[in-house]
């Protein structure tokens, strides 16, 4: 394979050269053609008006001389066209590639982590269009990283807690400060479950976000999956003291994989349980719209504002980290598991202390 090591620049600054040379040739061969008969014409015109009788000997030096001459300035023209090509060549290329080599700069300190830098759009339409490109890309690199710290962090502070519980319980036990009791054992073990179920769920969230979750469609009425999740769940509810009521639905076919749209409903269902006062009400209902069914999870809980009903779906995000509940995970999960199913799920609430509303939208089996 030949390798190419022609610059754009000398390829530039050649063309240039080459309509010069191109021109000049032209004018060589257009005047060795056509001048001698018009020179010679005129020529003759003026002998006969200016020197009636001049020999034909005279004649011929004479345009032989015109033509030395002409030949001569030709030939300076065109050392002095070619000068001025590469001048010319020169300078356009290094205007015209600077930009370039402002990009490339960009996109190497781009790959060497520095994900700030931005290039300015130069005036050229297309390269100021591959400009604001790369500096799309430079943008989403730096929020890719800045999501990547974050959630480091968030996965750190989530450790920390039942970690320090557990270093401080068997510390306690070593030092004969908390006796070898059940509660001790009970409360080590809860922090250890903590810490596998946060594992799982990452675990499950980084297989979602991938696409390596299988899913098994088949055609399913999504209402009686969301009644089976509600009664398993009940007893949770009582517990707290919070109604569960699934309203009458009409059926509501779609192409879903069983088991996924469970945990859906599950981690809904349990964020609605988690964020409702004792007393409070989670209704779910369905209906179906233009081809698309809906499901939806209304509760009487805290509720949400303003930005909160788009960042209540990012990792780790918990409206209220006073409440207990898991790590912030579960709405993430049920979002990447619907989008996967060609769903969507929008959350919705009037304010604070006016509950929420979970809206999952499916396509039916028809459309």
């Amino acid at each position: 394979m030949t390798k190419r090591t022609e610059s754009l620049r000398v390829r530039m600054i050649l063309s240039y050269v080459a309509v010069v040379f191109v021109g000049v040739i032209t004018v060589l061969v257009a005047t060795s053609i056509l001048a001698p008969a018009f020179l010679h014409d005129h020529i003759v015109l003026m002998e006969g008006i200016a020197a009636p009788g001049t020999g034909q000997a005279a004649i011929d030096d004479f345009e032989q001389g015109i033509f030395i001459g002409f030949g001569q300035a030709l030939f300076i023209s065109a050392i002095l066209s070619t000068i001025a090509a590469l001048i010319v060549g020169i300078l356009a290329s290094n205007r015209f590639l600077r930009p370039i080599d402002d990009i490339r700069r960009a996109t190497r300190r781009l790959a060497s982590g520095a994900y700030s830098e931005r290039i300015n759009p130069p005036p050229e339409a297309e390269l100021a269009a591959l400009a604001q490109d790369v500096n799309a890309l430079a943008q989403t690199l730096e929020d890719t990283e800045q999501e990547r710290l974050r959630l480091i962090s968030e996965v750190a502070h989530e450790l920390r807690t039942p970690l320090a519980t557990i270093k401080g319980y068997m510390e306690g036990l070593v030092d004969g400060v908390f006796p070898a009791s059940d509660e001790v054992f009970i409360a080590t073990g809860r922090e250890a479950a903590r810490l596998e179920r946060l594992a799982a769920d990452l675990s499950e969230l980084s297989r979602v976000e991938e696409r390596a979750t299988d899913l098994h469609y088949e055609p399913l009425d999504v209402g009686d999956i969301a009644t089976e999740v509600a009664n398993r769940l009940e007893p949770q509810f009582n517990t707290k003291g919070v109604a569960l009521r699934v309203g009458p639905m009409p059926p509501l076919p779609a192409l879903v994989d069983k088991d996924r749209m469970a945990q859906v409903f599950t981690n809904i269902i349990g964020n609605a349980l988690s964020y409702t006062p004792e007393g409070g009400i989670v209704e779910i209902t369905g209906t179906v719209i233009d081809h698309h069914i809906a499901i939806s999870i209304t509760d009487t809980g805290r509720g949400l504002a303003g930005q909160q009903l788009d960042t209540v779906f990012d990792r780790f995000y918990r409206a209220d980290r006073s409440t207990p509940g898991g790590a912030g995970i579960g709405l993430t999960i049920a979002r990447s598991l619907v989008h996967a199913q060609r769903g969507t799920i929008i959350a919705t609430s009037p304010g604070h202390d006016q509950g929420t509303t979970f809206t999952i939208t499916l396509p039916t089996t028809s459309s």
